[in-house]
């Protein structure tokens, strides 16, 4: 048996339940898992709250690290006793032990520790094709990224930084603003005191950036767009604030914006795209250019106050639950 949070039903975290579940064997393709430590992430909450809605009942959690304890058949890259890290397609890391499909486990490097994995795999490996993977970036092009002092933000200005590109960070706080100039963002603006269109344009010279990174979604929306240069791409890749607007394609055509709503989940679903991309990211941490900042630890018994201060913005960097 292994103690495993699963909600009944959505709402607050209020609904988050402590249990003990048996674990089983793993069968072909799967591997069980012992973990060390879990990562907390938006996504978590948006399945909890059913914004995102799961049959019922449900655990919760995409990302973790720990020892592989069993392997079942057909896994070849991974081991029993091997050191390993994830961010999976199906949910359940909110337990002490598991059992799940292998392909998106990756073998952790000795050099990474297993609070370091459980907190940079979603987050890290989202950076990583926000970056590479959705549209060609070159060193001297400017994003804008919003919630840059979030655990995906701190990891995007250093990113951005090796790669010679300019960052423009958006956060709530002149503390958060401070915190992602940093860790490597050009500049900063705080979106609750300034009006961060202008700003942008101010910083570009009227010429607006070349690709807005924006997870915040509703109250970011507009000031997005307008802060894009002609046939700039906007990237939306996350909820907090909640869903974007509807819009009509003809609010696009009077810079011929580009807009994308990609997931970590499809770029990862084939194997070897996965490792891949993992791969790169430990390099990127392994080389020094990325430093993964665990701000926040909960255990996995307090999870509930853990989801308090995420949805109440209290949090900088990564957070994660401890086992």
């Amino acid at each position: 048996m292994a103690k495993t949070i699963i909600i009944e039903a959505h709402g607050g975290p209020e609904v988050l339940k402590l249990v003990d579940m048996p674990v089983g064997e793993p069968g072909p393709g799967e591997i069980r898992i012992r973990h060390k430590a879990i990562g907390l992430n938006f996504i978590d909450c948006y399945q909890r709250s059913g914004l995102y809605p799961m049959q019922m009942p449900a655990a919760l959690g995409r990302e973790a690290a720990g020892i592989v304890e069993a392997v079942g058949e057909g896994v070849t890259h991974l081991k029993v006793g091997d050191r390993a890290a994830y961010a999976a397609a199906v949910s359940g890391a909110y337990c002490e032990e598991r059992v799940m499909p292998a392909a998106q486990v990756c073998p952790l490097p000795d050099g990474i520790s297993f609070e370091e994995g459980a907190a940079m795999m979603l987050k890290g490996m989202t950076v990583e094709y926000l970056f590479h993977r959705t549209t060609p970036l070159k060193a001297g092009d400017t994003v804008l990224f919003h919630a840059a002092a979030g655990g995906v933000g701190l990891i995007a200005c250093q990113w951005a930084r090796s790669e010679g590109i300019t960052l423009i960070a958006t956060a709530g706080s002149a503390a958060k603003c401070q915190l992602a100039l940093e860790n490597g963002a050009e500049h900063a603006i705080n979106y609750a005191t300034e009006d961060f269109p202008k700003r942008v344009m101010e910083l570009t010279g009227g010429k607006g950036v070349d690709v807005v990174m924006d997870s915040v979604g509703a109250t970011t929306w507009q000031g997005s767009l307008d802060s894009l240069r002609p046939l700039g791409m906007m990237i939306s890749f996350g909820s907090a604030s909640g869903p974007v607007p509807a819009f009509t394609l003809a609010a696009l055509a009077g810079k011929s914006l580009k807009v994308t709503r990609p997931t970590l989940f499809t770029h990862i679903g084939p194997h070897e795209d996965c490792q891949a991309i993992a791969r790169h990211l430990f390099d990127k941490v392994l080389s020094g250019d990325v430093k993964i900042h665990i701000d926040q630890r909960f255990p996995l018994e307090d999870v509930r106050a853990a989801h308090e201060a995420l949805e109440a913005r209290k949090t900088t960097g990564s957070t994660i639950l401890t086992v």
